[in-house]
């Protein structure tokens, strides 16, 4: 990926202190996204609590984490539309508040809710996209039909929007955030509404322009299945980070399987988790009904269980650890809770 014109690296101002500014920028200040103590505070609740880490260059970079965990006021203040209330972010050196335009130059961003003109062609979509940026001529026809070519839609540049279907419309809109050949891609919930085969499809294209065009990608989810095609993750969970590093580098911080015993309610599996915790000197954590806790050879640990407490659990699993146990881990609360009338939903509060 060529450097974009007027790219610069520099210190930005900031609310940090000296030293803390230093200290983040001491390793990692070349890195394309960076987080120094970033905050933000809405008033009643704190959305974002010092949050530091930074994004190295062609990476698929993913924020994982429930309503309520703040990946959506972080991904709003990287896009500029919110200034945060202390700390410091920084997009190719420069500061999202107070260098907003510069920022633009270097990010292309695809928000969760539809930006098309679903009234005009998907060429006339990206050639209005292309004079926000200051794109004409030839230069911006040729964008246009190397963007298209990069989406495979080069066939579909005459059709009106609202004839597509929903993954064709997200590839536009990846297209459309492509347009200025920006260094940086910023994705919000991307999948929203697709289909399994659209999802799959819209990963592919990523990976191309992580592999291909050295872009790179930060992406918001709440799906731990799409959160294992990133490189590295920042898991979120009520405006802080709780866990940051491959899929498999957190995966494998879980000490051996994770095993569930479910009970009649959530007494009887407080009341298990007691004597458990008092027979085998383990650490159980009590999700609702379910007790669980982490084993090596899960298999012959939960034999033990069930000699020792016949007849008091109701089903048991044994499983390799997954991100939604990291989550767990870290938190002592599942990545999604149920309402009362036994639905699930996700955590409650400010996105």
């Amino acid at each position: 990926m060529p450097q974009q014109e007027g790219d610069k690296r520099k210190m930005p101002s900031t609310t940090l202190e000296p030293d803390a500014v230093t200290a983040a920028f001491s390793v990692q200040s070349d890195d394309p996204i960076v987080l120094a103590s970033l905050t933000h505070d809405y008033g009643t609740r704190l959305a974002l609590d010092h949050l530091s880490f930074s994004v190295a260059p062609a990476q698929i970079f993913g924020l994982l984490g429930p309503n309520g965990s703040g990946k959506t006021t972080l991904f709003r203040i990287l896009s500029t539309l919110m200034i945060p209330s202390g700390g410091l972010a920084t997009i190719r050196g420069f500061n999202v508040a107070t260098e907003p335009a510069q920022v633009r130059q270097q990010t292309g961003i695809v928000f969760q809710a539809r930006s098309l003109d679903i009234k005009l062609t998907v060429e006339e979509n990206l050639r209005h996209a292309g004079h926000l940026y200051g794109l004409s001529g030839k230069h911006l026809r040729a964008r246009i039909a190397d963007v298209l070519e990069r989406v495979a839609l080069t066939d579909r540049a005459k059709d009106y929007v609202e004839t597509l279907s929903g993954g064709m419309q997200r590839r536009v809109e990846l297209a459309k955030g492509l347009i200025h050949s920006p260094a940086v891609l910023l994705l919000d919930e991307p999948t929203t509404g697709l289909d399994p085969g659209a999802r799959l499809d819209l990963w592919q294209y990523l990976r191309m322009l992580r592999d291909e065009e050295g872009v790179t990608v930060l992406v918001t989810t709440h799906m731990m299945e799409e959160a294992e095609y990133c490189d590295r993750l920042a898991i979120l969970s009520e405006g802080k980070l709780v866990a940051l590093g491959s899929p498999e580098e957190l995966k494998s911080t879980i000490g051996g399987d994770v095993v569930l015993f479910e009970t009649e309610n959530e007494n009887a599996a407080q009341s298990l988790a007691a004597r458990m915790a008092g027979r085998f000197e383990v650490a159980p954590t009590v999700l609702g009904n379910t007790v669980r806790l982490e084993r090596e050879n899960g298999h012959r640990f939960l034999t033990a269980v069930l000699d020792a407490f016949p007849g008091e659990v109701r089903a048991v699993s044994v499983s390799r650890p997954r991100l939604e146990d990291v989550f767990i881990q870290r938190t002592g609360h599942r990545f999604w809770t149920e309402a009362t009338d036994g639905s699930v939903k996700e955590k409650e509060g400010i996105n």
